[in-house]
Protein backbone atom coordinates (compact mmCIF):
# COMPACT_ATOMS: atom_id res chain seq x y z
CA UNK A 1 0.00 0.00 0.00
CA UNK A 2 2.94 2.63 0.97
CA UNK A 3 4.33 1.65 -1.90
CA UNK A 4 1.24 2.27 -4.47
CA UNK A 5 1.04 5.57 -2.55
CA UNK A 6 4.86 6.68 -3.19
CA UNK A 7 3.99 6.20 -7.00
CA UNK A 8 0.83 8.47 -6.96
CA UNK A 9 3.20 11.13 -5.36
CA UNK A 10 6.15 10.63 -7.53
CA UNK A 11 3.74 10.79 -10.69
CA UNK A 12 2.56 13.89 -9.49
CA UNK A 13 5.42 15.69 -8.26
CA UNK A 14 7.21 15.08 -11.49
CA UNK A 15 3.92 16.35 -13.15
CA UNK A 16 4.00 19.04 -11.39
CA UNK A 17 8.23 20.29 -11.64
CA UNK A 18 7.05 19.76 -15.35
CA UNK A 19 4.40 22.34 -15.54
CA UNK A 20 6.40 24.63 -13.36
CA UNK A 21 8.96 24.81 -15.98
CA UNK A 22 6.56 26.04 -18.38
CA UNK A 23 6.09 29.93 -19.39
CA UNK A 24 2.91 31.41 -17.99
CA UNK A 25 0.68 34.15 -19.79
CA UNK A 26 1.46 37.20 -19.25
CA UNK A 27 -1.70 38.32 -18.42
CA UNK A 28 -4.73 36.10 -19.44
CA UNK A 29 -7.17 38.00 -16.98
CA UNK A 30 -6.65 40.82 -14.48
CA UNK A 31 -7.69 38.07 -11.81
CA UNK A 32 -4.56 36.29 -12.34
CA UNK A 33 -1.64 38.66 -10.75
CA UNK A 34 1.49 37.84 -9.10
CA UNK A 35 0.49 37.77 -5.87
CA UNK A 36 -2.04 34.47 -6.76
CA UNK A 37 0.23 32.45 -8.71
CA UNK A 38 2.70 32.32 -6.01
CA UNK A 39 -0.27 31.88 -3.21
CA UNK A 40 -1.29 28.74 -6.15
CA UNK A 41 2.18 27.38 -6.06
CA UNK A 42 2.76 27.37 -2.44
CA UNK A 43 -1.42 25.54 -2.43
CA UNK A 44 -0.09 22.72 -4.85
CA UNK A 45 3.13 22.13 -2.69
CA UNK A 46 1.00 21.97 0.97
CA UNK A 47 -1.62 18.96 -1.09
CA UNK A 48 0.67 17.48 -2.72
CA UNK A 49 2.98 16.91 0.99
CA UNK A 50 -0.35 16.07 2.71
CA UNK A 51 -0.99 12.90 0.09
CA UNK A 52 1.89 11.29 2.12
CA UNK A 53 0.43 10.25 5.00
CA UNK A 54 -2.94 9.73 3.33
CA UNK A 55 -2.72 6.22 3.74
CA UNK A 56 -6.03 4.08 1.93
CA UNK A 57 -9.17 6.07 0.62
CA UNK A 58 -6.85 8.81 -0.38
CA UNK A 59 -8.26 8.67 -3.88
CA UNK A 60 -11.98 8.67 -5.48
CA UNK A 61 -12.66 7.10 -9.32
CA UNK A 62 -14.59 9.80 -10.95
CA UNK A 63 -16.96 8.63 -13.42
CA UNK A 64 -18.55 10.49 -16.34
CA UNK A 65 -19.98 8.45 -19.12
CA UNK A 66 -17.58 6.02 -20.05
CA UNK A 67 -14.86 7.79 -18.80
CA UNK A 68 -13.11 6.96 -15.33
CA UNK A 69 -10.55 8.88 -14.04
CA UNK A 70 -8.42 8.85 -10.48
CA UNK A 71 -8.02 11.44 -8.20
CA UNK A 72 -7.14 12.08 -4.70
CA UNK A 73 -9.96 13.18 -2.29
CA UNK A 74 -7.63 16.07 -0.43
CA UNK A 75 -6.71 17.39 -4.18
CA UNK A 76 -10.12 17.97 -4.80
CA UNK A 77 -11.29 19.01 -1.69
CA UNK A 78 -8.79 21.58 -1.56
CA UNK A 79 -9.10 23.56 -4.83
CA UNK A 80 -13.16 23.13 -5.13
CA UNK A 81 -16.22 23.31 -2.67
CA UNK A 82 -18.43 21.44 -4.94
CA UNK A 83 -15.77 18.33 -4.66
CA UNK A 84 -15.12 18.86 -1.09
CA UNK A 85 -18.64 18.66 -0.58
CA UNK A 86 -19.08 15.32 -2.44
CA UNK A 87 -15.90 14.13 -0.84
CA UNK A 88 -17.01 14.81 2.44
CA UNK A 89 -20.18 12.81 1.78
CA UNK A 90 -18.74 9.95 -0.17
CA UNK A 91 -16.32 10.02 3.11
CA UNK A 92 -19.41 9.57 5.66
CA UNK A 93 -21.58 7.42 4.11
CA UNK A 94 -18.20 4.94 3.43
CA UNK A 95 -19.87 2.93 1.13
CA UNK A 96 -18.19 3.91 -2.30
CA UNK A 97 -15.16 5.69 -3.39
CA UNK A 98 -16.80 6.89 -6.78
CA UNK A 99 -18.21 9.66 -7.78
CA UNK A 100 -20.73 9.51 -10.50
CA UNK A 101 -20.89 13.03 -12.35
CA UNK A 102 -23.85 12.96 -14.88
CA UNK A 103 -24.12 16.48 -16.14
CA UNK A 104 -19.86 16.62 -17.30
CA UNK A 105 -18.62 14.96 -20.14
CA UNK A 106 -15.43 13.04 -19.88
CA UNK A 107 -13.03 14.92 -21.88
CA UNK A 108 -14.06 18.03 -20.26
CA UNK A 109 -14.06 16.18 -17.00
CA UNK A 110 -10.57 15.33 -17.70
CA UNK A 111 -9.25 18.95 -18.28
CA UNK A 112 -10.69 19.87 -15.40
CA UNK A 113 -9.37 17.55 -13.50
CA UNK A 114 -5.65 18.55 -14.93
CA UNK A 115 -6.57 22.49 -14.09
CA UNK A 116 -7.55 20.81 -10.32
CA UNK A 117 -3.95 19.48 -10.55
CA UNK A 118 -1.59 22.10 -12.12
CA UNK A 119 -3.55 25.43 -11.55
CA UNK A 120 -3.07 25.51 -15.54
CA UNK A 121 -6.09 27.06 -17.45
CA UNK A 122 -5.97 24.63 -20.56
CA UNK A 123 -5.75 26.67 -24.14
CA UNK A 124 -8.82 24.83 -26.04
CA UNK A 125 -11.00 27.47 -26.99
CA UNK A 126 -13.24 24.80 -28.80
CA UNK A 127 -13.83 23.11 -25.19
CA UNK A 128 -14.37 26.70 -23.85
CA UNK A 129 -18.10 26.81 -23.78
CA UNK A 130 -18.52 23.39 -21.46
CA UNK A 131 -15.45 24.46 -19.65
CA UNK A 132 -16.85 27.44 -18.29
CA UNK A 133 -20.44 25.51 -17.32
CA UNK A 134 -18.17 23.06 -15.69
CA UNK A 135 -16.02 25.56 -13.82
CA UNK A 136 -19.38 27.04 -12.91
CA UNK A 137 -20.72 24.23 -11.72
CA UNK A 138 -17.57 23.38 -9.64
CA UNK A 139 -17.04 26.12 -7.87
CA UNK A 140 -13.47 27.04 -10.12
CA UNK A 141 -14.02 31.08 -10.45
CA UNK A 142 -10.29 31.98 -11.76
CA UNK A 143 -10.82 29.10 -14.74
CA UNK A 144 -14.73 30.24 -15.34
CA UNK A 145 -13.23 33.72 -15.60
CA UNK A 146 -10.38 32.05 -18.19
CA UNK A 147 -13.09 30.27 -20.67
CA UNK A 148 -15.23 33.52 -20.30
CA UNK A 149 -12.58 36.05 -22.11
CA UNK A 150 -11.91 32.63 -24.45
CA UNK A 151 -15.76 32.62 -25.51
CA UNK A 152 -15.82 35.96 -25.76
CA UNK A 153 -12.48 35.67 -28.38
CA UNK A 154 -14.63 33.81 -30.63
CA UNK A 155 -17.72 35.09 -31.13
CA UNK A 156 -19.17 34.57 -34.18
CA UNK A 157 -22.71 34.46 -35.22
CA UNK A 158 -22.92 30.75 -35.23
CA UNK A 159 -21.43 30.82 -31.52
CA UNK A 160 -23.39 34.14 -30.54
CA UNK A 161 -27.06 32.18 -29.37
CA UNK A 162 -25.66 29.20 -27.46
CA UNK A 163 -22.98 31.75 -25.75
CA UNK A 164 -25.65 34.10 -25.00
CA UNK A 165 -27.54 31.27 -23.35
CA UNK A 166 -24.77 29.91 -21.23
CA UNK A 167 -24.28 33.38 -20.03
CA UNK A 168 -27.16 33.96 -18.78
CA UNK A 169 -27.92 30.47 -16.87
CA UNK A 170 -24.01 30.51 -15.55
CA UNK A 171 -23.86 34.17 -14.40
CA UNK A 172 -21.16 34.80 -16.25
CA UNK A 173 -21.63 38.87 -17.20
CA UNK A 174 -18.87 39.59 -19.12
CA UNK A 175 -19.67 37.21 -21.67
CA UNK A 176 -23.03 38.22 -21.17
CA UNK A 177 -22.31 41.67 -22.31
CA UNK A 178 -20.26 40.58 -24.80
CA UNK A 179 -22.82 38.29 -26.21
CA UNK A 180 -25.55 40.83 -26.23
CA UNK A 181 -23.89 43.95 -28.14
CA UNK A 182 -22.78 40.98 -30.66
CA UNK A 183 -26.29 39.96 -30.77
CA UNK A 184 -27.77 43.77 -31.29
CA UNK A 185 -25.29 44.60 -33.81
CA UNK A 186 -25.54 41.13 -36.37
CA UNK A 187 -29.05 40.72 -35.16
CA UNK A 188 -30.54 39.71 -38.74
CA UNK A 189 -27.50 37.16 -39.18
CA UNK A 190 -27.48 35.85 -35.78
CA UNK A 191 -31.08 35.50 -36.00
CA UNK A 192 -30.73 33.09 -39.59
CA UNK A 193 -28.36 30.96 -38.03
CA UNK A 194 -28.98 27.23 -36.78
CA UNK A 195 -27.45 27.85 -33.64
CA UNK A 196 -30.42 30.74 -32.84
CA UNK A 197 -33.05 27.81 -34.00
CA UNK A 198 -32.19 25.31 -31.43
CA UNK A 199 -31.73 27.48 -28.93
CA UNK A 200 -35.63 28.45 -29.06
CA UNK A 201 -36.68 25.08 -29.12
CA UNK A 202 -34.02 23.99 -26.73
CA UNK A 203 -33.97 26.96 -23.96
CA UNK A 204 -37.15 29.54 -25.23
CA UNK A 205 -37.39 31.00 -21.59
CA UNK A 206 -33.23 32.01 -21.86
CA UNK A 207 -33.60 33.26 -25.20
CA UNK A 208 -36.71 35.43 -24.10
CA UNK A 209 -34.55 36.36 -21.21
CA UNK A 210 -31.35 37.08 -23.83
CA UNK A 211 -34.35 39.05 -26.12
CA UNK A 212 -35.46 41.84 -23.15
CA UNK A 213 -31.29 42.08 -22.92
CA UNK A 214 -30.90 42.89 -26.43
CA UNK A 215 -33.93 45.46 -26.28
CA UNK A 216 -33.10 47.29 -23.27
CA UNK A 217 -29.05 47.67 -24.53
CA UNK A 218 -28.44 51.14 -25.97
CA UNK A 219 -27.45 50.87 -29.53
CA UNK A 220 -23.65 52.05 -29.55
CA UNK A 221 -23.08 53.90 -32.57
CA UNK A 222 -20.25 51.51 -33.35
CA UNK A 223 -20.26 48.12 -33.99
CA UNK A 224 -18.59 46.25 -31.28
CA UNK A 225 -16.12 43.13 -32.37
CA UNK A 226 -16.17 39.78 -31.15
CA UNK A 227 -13.53 40.56 -28.63
CA UNK A 228 -15.30 43.77 -27.56
CA UNK A 229 -17.52 42.80 -23.86
CA UNK A 230 -18.42 47.29 -23.77
CA UNK A 231 -21.63 47.27 -23.92
CA UNK A 232 -24.56 49.92 -22.77
CA UNK A 233 -25.77 49.06 -18.81
CA UNK A 234 -28.25 46.35 -18.79
CA UNK A 235 -27.94 44.94 -15.14
CA UNK A 236 -31.75 45.10 -14.55
CA UNK A 237 -32.83 42.42 -17.16
CA UNK A 238 -36.67 42.89 -16.22
CA UNK A 239 -36.79 46.98 -16.28
CA UNK A 240 -38.99 48.54 -17.89
CA UNK A 241 -38.27 50.46 -21.20
CA UNK A 242 -38.99 54.44 -19.99
CA UNK A 243 -35.36 55.21 -21.54
CA UNK A 244 -35.45 54.22 -25.09
CA UNK A 245 -31.40 54.69 -25.33
CA UNK A 246 -31.98 57.44 -27.92
CA UNK A 247 -29.67 60.80 -27.82
CA UNK A 248 -32.52 63.86 -26.83
CA UNK A 249 -34.46 64.88 -29.71
CA UNK A 250 -32.21 68.46 -29.93
CA UNK A 251 -29.24 66.11 -30.50
CA UNK A 252 -29.48 64.76 -33.55
CA UNK A 253 -30.39 66.56 -37.01
CA UNK A 254 -34.04 67.29 -37.60
CA UNK A 255 -33.97 65.90 -41.18
CA UNK A 256 -32.28 62.33 -39.81
CA UNK A 257 -34.87 59.48 -40.04
CA UNK A 258 -34.79 57.21 -36.93
CA UNK A 259 -33.73 53.76 -37.84
CA UNK A 260 -32.96 52.64 -34.40
CA UNK A 261 -35.69 50.06 -33.44
CA UNK A 262 -37.98 50.60 -29.94
CA UNK A 263 -36.51 47.92 -27.44
CA UNK A 264 -40.24 46.62 -27.37
CA UNK A 265 -40.34 46.22 -31.47
CA UNK A 266 -36.83 44.33 -31.11
CA UNK A 267 -38.51 42.08 -28.43
CA UNK A 268 -41.39 41.41 -30.85
CA UNK A 269 -39.31 40.56 -33.20
CA UNK A 270 -37.23 38.28 -32.12
CA UNK A 271 -40.33 36.21 -30.15
CA UNK A 272 -43.18 36.23 -33.14
CA UNK A 273 -41.63 32.95 -34.55
CA UNK A 274 -42.15 30.81 -31.46
CA UNK A 275 -44.88 28.91 -31.80
CA UNK A 276 -48.38 29.43 -29.33
CA UNK A 277 -47.63 26.47 -27.09
CA UNK A 278 -43.86 28.21 -26.10
CA UNK A 279 -45.27 31.55 -25.79
CA UNK A 280 -48.01 30.52 -23.39
CA UNK A 281 -45.35 29.01 -20.91
CA UNK A 282 -42.50 31.59 -21.14
CA UNK A 283 -45.83 33.92 -20.53
CA UNK A 284 -46.60 31.76 -17.05
CA UNK A 285 -42.96 32.20 -16.34
CA UNK A 286 -43.01 35.96 -16.48
CA UNK A 287 -46.19 36.01 -14.84
CA UNK A 288 -44.38 33.92 -12.31
CA UNK A 289 -41.41 36.55 -12.17
CA UNK A 290 -43.03 39.46 -11.88
CA UNK A 291 -41.65 40.74 -15.15
CA UNK A 292 -44.74 43.44 -16.21
CA UNK A 293 -42.31 44.00 -19.36
CA UNK A 294 -42.38 40.92 -20.52
CA UNK A 295 -45.85 39.95 -19.98
CA UNK A 296 -46.97 43.00 -21.84
CA UNK A 297 -43.90 41.91 -24.98
CA UNK A 298 -45.59 38.70 -25.13
CA UNK A 299 -49.00 39.45 -24.96
CA UNK A 300 -48.48 41.80 -28.23
CA UNK A 301 -46.89 38.77 -29.72
CA UNK A 302 -49.91 36.72 -29.09
CA UNK A 303 -49.56 34.79 -26.49
CA UNK A 304 -52.39 33.11 -25.14
CA UNK A 305 -53.53 34.68 -21.66
CA UNK A 306 -55.31 31.39 -21.06
CA UNK A 307 -52.71 28.75 -21.37
CA UNK A 308 -52.09 26.80 -18.52
CA UNK A 309 -49.19 24.74 -17.29
CA UNK A 310 -49.80 21.13 -15.87
CA UNK A 311 -51.82 21.76 -13.19
CA UNK A 312 -54.24 23.96 -14.63
CA UNK A 313 -52.95 27.10 -13.78
CA UNK A 314 -52.54 30.08 -15.97
CA UNK A 315 -50.58 33.27 -15.60
CA UNK A 316 -53.04 34.59 -13.79
CA UNK A 317 -53.15 32.29 -11.13
CA UNK A 318 -49.52 32.76 -10.82
CA UNK A 319 -49.59 36.61 -10.67
CA UNK A 320 -51.98 36.04 -7.63
CA UNK A 321 -49.91 33.61 -5.80
CA UNK A 322 -46.84 35.71 -5.77
CA UNK A 323 -48.32 39.03 -5.01
CA UNK A 324 -47.32 40.74 -8.52
CA UNK A 325 -50.34 43.09 -8.71
CA UNK A 326 -48.90 44.95 -11.74
CA UNK A 327 -48.87 41.71 -13.36
CA UNK A 328 -52.45 40.62 -12.86
CA UNK A 329 -53.57 44.25 -13.83
CA UNK A 330 -52.01 44.00 -16.87
CA UNK A 331 -53.20 40.45 -17.76
CA UNK A 332 -57.02 41.14 -16.58
CA UNK A 333 -56.28 44.43 -19.12
CA UNK A 334 -55.49 41.63 -21.74
CA UNK A 335 -59.06 39.43 -21.12
CA UNK A 336 -58.10 36.87 -18.55
CA UNK A 337 -60.69 35.49 -16.48
CA UNK A 338 -60.73 36.47 -13.17
CA UNK A 339 -62.74 33.46 -12.24
CA UNK A 340 -60.61 30.24 -13.86
CA UNK A 341 -59.96 27.65 -12.09
CA UNK A 342 -56.98 24.87 -11.59
CA UNK A 343 -57.39 21.06 -11.01
CA UNK A 344 -57.88 21.76 -7.57
CA UNK A 345 -60.72 24.00 -8.69
CA UNK A 346 -58.82 27.08 -6.89
CA UNK A 347 -59.54 30.74 -8.36
CA UNK A 348 -56.44 33.16 -8.72
CA UNK A 349 -58.66 34.81 -5.68
CA UNK A 350 -57.85 31.69 -3.73
CA UNK A 351 -54.35 31.76 -4.46
CA UNK A 352 -53.81 35.49 -3.07
CA UNK A 353 -55.52 34.69 -0.27
CA UNK A 354 -53.81 31.61 0.49
CA UNK A 355 -50.48 33.71 0.27
CA UNK A 356 -51.91 36.31 1.84
CA UNK A 357 -51.62 39.49 -0.80
CA UNK A 358 -54.19 41.96 0.24
CA UNK A 359 -53.44 43.65 -2.80
CA UNK A 360 -54.50 41.63 -5.41
CA UNK A 361 -57.36 40.49 -3.87
CA UNK A 362 -58.15 44.57 -3.87
CA UNK A 363 -57.43 44.08 -7.78
CA UNK A 364 -59.52 40.95 -7.99
CA UNK A 365 -62.39 41.64 -6.49
CA UNK A 366 -62.89 45.21 -7.92
CA UNK A 367 -62.63 42.82 -11.35
CA UNK A 368 -65.67 41.02 -10.38
CA UNK A 369 -64.10 38.03 -8.87
CA UNK A 370 -66.73 35.82 -7.35
CA UNK A 371 -65.64 36.09 -3.24
CA UNK A 372 -67.38 32.96 -2.03
CA UNK A 373 -66.56 30.61 -5.36
CA UNK A 374 -65.51 26.82 -3.53
CA UNK A 375 -62.40 24.68 -4.67
CA UNK A 376 -62.62 21.22 -4.50
CA UNK A 377 -63.03 20.80 -0.40
CA UNK A 378 -66.03 23.53 -0.56
CA UNK A 379 -63.05 26.41 1.14
CA UNK A 380 -64.05 29.97 -0.26
CA UNK A 381 -60.98 32.44 -0.21
CA UNK A 382 -62.02 33.77 3.12
CA UNK A 383 -61.27 30.25 4.16
CA UNK A 384 -57.72 30.50 3.15
CA UNK A 385 -56.93 33.74 4.08
CA UNK A 386 -58.27 32.42 7.97
CA UNK A 387 -56.50 29.15 7.96
CA UNK A 388 -53.40 30.61 6.84
CA UNK A 389 -53.84 33.23 9.20
CA UNK A 390 -53.52 36.32 6.61
CA UNK A 391 -55.57 39.17 8.58
CA UNK A 392 -54.97 41.94 5.40
CA UNK A 393 -56.44 39.42 3.18
CA UNK A 394 -59.51 39.02 5.10
CA UNK A 395 -60.12 42.37 5.76
CA UNK A 396 -60.24 42.99 1.88
CA UNK A 397 -62.43 40.18 1.45
CA UNK A 398 -64.85 40.99 4.07
CA UNK A 399 -64.91 44.42 2.29
CA UNK A 400 -65.66 43.01 -0.66
CA UNK A 401 -68.61 41.41 0.16
CA UNK A 402 -66.92 37.97 1.30
CA UNK A 403 -69.49 35.80 3.43
CA UNK A 404 -67.58 35.48 6.57
CA UNK A 405 -70.67 32.20 7.73
CA UNK A 406 -69.95 30.48 4.61
CA UNK A 407 -69.59 26.56 5.61
CA UNK A 408 -66.68 23.95 3.71
CA UNK A 409 -67.18 20.39 3.18
CA UNK A 410 -66.28 19.77 6.85
CA UNK A 411 -69.02 22.34 8.17
CA UNK A 412 -66.50 24.83 9.42
CA UNK A 413 -66.49 28.53 9.33
CA UNK A 414 -63.63 30.79 8.15
CA UNK A 415 -63.61 31.83 12.33
CA UNK A 416 -63.69 27.84 12.82
CA UNK A 417 -60.28 27.65 11.18
CA UNK A 418 -58.85 30.77 12.12
CA UNK A 419 -59.73 29.46 15.93
CA UNK A 420 -58.52 25.97 15.12
CA UNK A 421 -54.84 27.50 13.69
CA UNK A 422 -54.73 30.24 16.45
CA UNK A 423 -54.85 33.15 14.47
CA UNK A 424 -56.11 35.47 17.16
CA UNK A 425 -56.21 38.77 15.04
CA UNK A 426 -58.36 36.75 12.59
CA UNK A 427 -60.76 35.31 14.94
CA UNK A 428 -61.26 39.24 16.25
CA UNK A 429 -61.62 40.28 12.44
CA UNK A 430 -64.42 37.62 12.01
CA UNK A 431 -66.14 37.95 15.46
CA UNK A 432 -66.29 41.71 15.24
CA UNK A 433 -69.52 43.00 13.68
Amino acid sequence: MFRRNACWFIRIFVAVVICSGYSRPDSVTESLTVGRVQETEEATAVDLGALLDAGEGAVVTLLAGDTRLVAHRAVLAARSPVFADMVRRVTVEGSSSQLVLSDTEGPVLRQVLAYLYTQQVPQLPSMAPQLLVAADVYGLSVLKAHCEQQVVAQLSVETAAAAGVIAIRHSANRLKQAAVAFIKAHMLRVMATQGWAEAVVNDPQTIVELTHLIAETPTDTSTPSAGDSRTGPSSQPHSGHSDDGRSPATAAPPTTPQTTPQPDDVAISLLRDFSGEEKGKILIAAAKEGSVSKVRTLLVVGADVEAMDENQQNSLHWAAAKGHVEVARRLLEDGANVNARDRWQNTPLHQAAWNGHAPVVQLLAASSADRNVRDHTGNTPLHDAARRGHPDAATALLEAGADREVTNNNGDTPLDLAKRNNHQRLVDILESS
